[in-house]
């Protein structure tokens, strides 16, 4: 499923047009993104949770040369899913 199909939905199930639809969808996204990039938690409750957590800094290696690379602290979103979606 791509962002279009959800936007069909959306409008279909709110019968409404598809550019509100598509407005609705946009809005959704934008504001957990926003969330995100604060470092707020986004509970859906029956769905699951996302939230941003800390990757530590380490070393890694180039698998063709065998080379050391240093690896930098970042930051990346985790998603773990609710009873619903894990007993699908």
């Amino acid at each position: 499923m791509i962002k279009i199909d959800i936007i069909n939905e959306v409008a279909k199930v709110a019968d409404i047009s598809k550019g509100r639809a598509e407005i609705a969808v946009e809005t959704i996204f934008s504001t957990m993104k926003n969330a995100l990039k604060d470092g707020e938690r986004i509970e859906l409750r029956g769905f699951g949770v996302f939230e941003v957590k800390s990757r530590k800094t380490g070393i890694g290696r180039n698998p063709r040369t065998g080379e050391i690379v240093p690896i930098a602290p970042g930051k990346k979103v985790r998603f773990k899913p609710g009873k619903e979606i894990k007993n699908l």
